[in-house]
């Protein structure tokens, strides 16, 4: 094969060296085109690297709050993990960026500089050469003119020396005149032959020299300056290329990690957490017996319930005087429970809170509720005793070096943080006493348990000179230290007097249990699952209703663990709505604070006994 140069052209026609200038030109002109889209480039792998980081932060959960706590279930978690591979993914377009910055566009600004000046001093020898050749053919035009004119100068100075000799009228003086000037132009015009020969002799020779030699080595360089050019071209695009190549392996590990976090979606595990995260711990209600309404409104009890084993061990029936006794205690026991009560939702309702043992609370969500708070106070011993085992190690530095501080400084401190983790570690006792509770490994609270419950979780004082006829039969009433224990003996004796001549209250309808009830508290009944009992007294709003069972037995149960069914056609259920507008209604005043954050209450009543 033979090797095409550019110089091999330049034989033919001398337009070629603008032809191949306007050509190295366009070469430049591509080369900064390409760069130009490999800046481009760059700016888009940037502009988009930076889109999807703040995409993966804006969809990040955000910490201390619901998003987080959803990070438990496995779809939630694989999202997370979606969106870390999209940070890494990210940053491979950042290592596209920044390599296609670095090996193409800022070595090619470099290149395209270095050959626009190597171009420049090429075509400036050129044009050197292409102005000699010029100015020899110049020359070489001067000489050839001069020669022709003393050629034809000589000619006519001969013809004249020809004619003058011819005529015998000249003198012999003309005649030898004219032949010396004959022979002056001849040797004029052989001079200038002589010149001429001599210019044209150099002008061939650098003619050969500058088409064969000078300007052949010249579009040699534009030619490898060219061809090089277009390598470096050819270089760029590859790198174009392995710089993308370079990142799919991680890339595809990113994909990788998407796909695997995909496929750890387990629909089972999060079903299961639901489960776990909503269970009450009730069991299921029984079925719905059914009702006679043809029969007096008296329903028949369940086999499952409770009356009948309890009946059976009670064979004989209580004294009328026991009944009789039974409930002033029970309604003295309401007004005291009320009190407490109503002083425990004044609290709540300011604080905006529940009660602290959560016993608004299903059972399994209570159990959740208290195990927290009990890992709670655990961290917040932990975070003490460090800081107290700190102390202690400073207060030894300072006794061994008096210099470096005085240990009794330490003391104020340290005592402090003893009581800090005393008081945690009573609350800890508490809320595990609640949590035992809760999972059946202790009885219920007894009244003095209860008290000190109360005291962690109150801190009030009881409710002066008022009364009311419905009570929650949790809590006990507590009067104010400074109340006179004659006026107390005065209160219970009235009331002893008044409830003592009371009548069996009649039966306004029936109710169903929906959840079993312990019944452990004094006030209320226990009841199963499905036992179906009498109802005497509606609830009023404070959550509780009250029942009988087999004309002996009578207590309160929660409202909400049983479905009330009132006869509002009987003539009791009449007796019953009229003897509840007669009763005395009390009326609020208001909430006050005290320094010590014990709320009190007061309420003023109307149609009140002397006695309350």
């Amino acid at each position: 094969m033979v090797e095409v140069k550019m110089g091999d052209c330049w034989s033919h026609t001398k337009d070629q060296f603008d032809n191949l200038e306007k050509h190295t030109q366009w070469g430049i002109e591509f080369m900064e085109r390409y760069n130009k889209f490999v800046k481009d480039r760059t700016d888009i792998e940037i502009s988009y690297a930076k889109q999807l980081r703040n995409l993966s932060k804006k969809y990040q959960p955000k910490r201390n709050s619901k998003e987080e706590e959803e990070q438990k279930y496995t779809s939630c978690r694989a999202f997370l993990t979606i969106l870390n591979e999209m940070n890494d993914y990210a940053g491979q377009h950042e290592v596209i960026a920044e390599n296609m910055s670095g090996l193409i566009f800022a070595e090619l600004s470099r290149y395209i500089q270095e050959l626009k000046q190597e171009r420049k001093l090429h075509f400036q020898e050129g044009r050197r050469a292409q102005q000699h050749i010029e100015s020899c053919w110049k020359q070489l035009e001067a000489s050839k003119r001069r020669f022709e004119r003393d050629c034809k100068e000589a000619g006519r100075a001969d013809q004249h020396f020809e004619k003058m000799d011819a005529d015998l009228n000249v003198t012999k003086a003309d005649v030898e005149k004219a032949r010396q000037q004959a022979l002056n132009r001849q040797q004029m015009a052989s001079d200038s032959k002589g010149e001429y020969s001599s210019v044209l002799q150099n002008f061939n020779k650098e003619q050969h020299e500058h088409y064969y030699t000078i300007i052949p080595n010249i579009f040699q360089k534009i030619q490898d300056l060219d061809e090089k050019r277009i390598v470096r071209i050819g270089e760029s695009m590859k790198t174009f290329s392995e710089v993308d190549r370079q990142v799919i392996p991680i890339i595809g590990k990113c994909l990788d990690g998407i796909t695997n976090a995909a496929e750890s979606i387990d629909q089972k595990h999060d079903t299961q957490l639901v489960v776990e995260a909503f269970k009450s711990g009730f069991e299921q209600p029984g079925d719905v017996d059914f009702e006679d309404f043809s029969q007096a409104m008296k329903r028949t009890v369940s086999e499952s319930s409770l009356s009948n084993s309890r009946s059976d061990s009670k064979q004989e029936p209580k004294s009328g005087k026991s009944k009789g006794k039974l409930w002033p205690f029970i309604k003295k026991n309401k007004l005291s429970l009320k009190l407490k009560t109503l002083n425990t939702q004044v609290r709540n309702l300011i604080e905006g809170s529940g009660p602290e043992d959560f016993s608004h609370l299903p059972p399994e969500q209570r159990r959740k509720k208290l195990q927290q708070k009990i890992d709670e106070i655990k961290k917040e011993i932990q975070k003490e005793s460090y800081q107290r085992d700190a102390l202690t190690k400073m207060k030894d530095v300072y006794i061994k070096d008096p210099q470096m501080g005085d240990p009794n400084s330490v003391d104020p401190r340290l005592a402090e943080i003893e009581q800090t983790i005393e008081k945690l570690r009573q609350e800890s006792q508490k809320f595990e006493a609640w949590l035992a509770e809760v999972e059946g490994r202790l009885p219920a609270k007894t009244d003095q348990s209860r008290r000190q419950s109360e005291v962690y979780e109150l801190q009030s004082t009881a409710v002066n000179n008022c009364a009311q006829d419905r009570e929650s039969p949790d809590g006990s009433y507590t009067e104010e230290q400074n109340q006179d224990p004659q006026l107390k003996v005065a209160a219970q004796t009235e009331f002893d007097d008044e409830f003592d001549d009371e009548e069996i209250l009649p039966t306004i309808g029936t109710c169903k249990a929906m959840y079993p009830f312990e019944g452990q508290n004094e006030g209320t009944i226990a009841m199963a699952e499905g036992e179906t009992l009498n109802v005497i007294e509606e609830d009023k709003g404070d959550g509780w209703t009250r029942v009988r069972r087999n004309e002996d037995e009578e207590g309160y149960v929660p409202s909400s663990y049983v479905e009330v069914y009132l006869d509002k056609n009987a003539k009791a259920y009449e007796q019953y709505q009229r003897a509840v507008k007669s009763q005395p209604r009390w009326h609020g005043t208001g909430v006050t604070y005290r320094s010590d954050q014990i709320i009190k209450t007061e309420f003023k009543f109307s149609n009140c006994h002397d006695g309350i």
